[in-house]
């Protein structure tokens, strides 16, 4: 269902357009991940692929950035946490989006023991196999932990390529960090990012977050951010 009109559901799901595969810092660790997300955006690749790993490390990132890079390929997206589906209604939300050419489940854990949505994604999987589509399914935990009680929808969410992705290095975090800094106009200097590093959370999410207050406090009292404009933001 290649088209460059980007496909329309009647669900309120909001994607974050700044998640792309150009600020998605693999490091050395998820680059192979990183290029198989790419190439299934690009309708190439496995038709399967699943992302597992904990808060923070860009799981959901790079599947916001798999239906971003979408639409410039002319393929249709879309990007879908299951916790945020699951409260929309029953699994019948998913019918019709099998003729996407891409669809991402992110937080695919949520639906864990709940034979109603266990058998919906079973269906919605053999869908879309049978439509030769691609799907990235996103989770904390690897398929064999995930605790599906339907023996075939553990049996598939396998059949794919799946990748841990890895907590960024130090050095990777003050290049990605300084790097998002300069996406919002911010000036950072390696100190002033080794700083929070060393002084905050090492959580990358935890510290997007962080960099995002201090973007607000900085125009807010004009200011630039430096280390000691960071210690009198956040009393340390």
């Amino acid at each position: 269902m290649s088209s460059s009109t980007p496909f329309q559901i009647p669900l309120s799901v909001d994607i974050n357009d700044d998640a792309r595969f150009d600020n998605f810092f693999a490091g050395a660790s998820n680059q192979l991940g990183q290029a198989m997300a790419l190439t299934a955006c690009q309708g190439k690749g496995e038709l399967l692929l699943y992302y597992w790993g904990g808060h923070g490390v860009g799981v959901s990132h790079l599947l916001q950035a798999a239906c971003n890079g979408a639409e410039p390929a002319h393929r249709s997206a879309t990007y879908l946490p299951m916790d945020e589906l699951m409260a929309m209604g029953g699994p019948q939300v998913l019918e019709g989006l099998e003729h996407l050419d891409l669809v991402c489940l992110d937080n695919v854990e949520a639906i864990s023991g709940n034979e109603e949505w266990e058998h919906g994604l079973f269906h919605f999987f053999n869908r879309v196999r049978a439509q030769n589509n691609h799907l990235i399914i996103g989770a904390s935990v690897p398929p064999r932990l995930l605790g599906i009680k339907l023996p075939d929808l553990a049996s598939r969410l396998t059949w794919g390529m799946v990748f841990q992705l890895q907590p960024l290095a130090d050095d990777d975090k003050v290049v990605a960090i300084r790097s998002r800094a300069a996406d919002r106009g911010i000036q950072l200097g390696e100190d002033a990012v080794r700083y929070l590093i060393y002084h905050a959370s090492r959580d990358m999410g935890d510290l997007l977050e962080l960099l995002e207050r201090l973007d607000r406090e900085s125009l807010s009292a004009k200011r630039k951010v430096t280390i000691p404009f960071i210690k009198q933001v956040m009393g340390w």
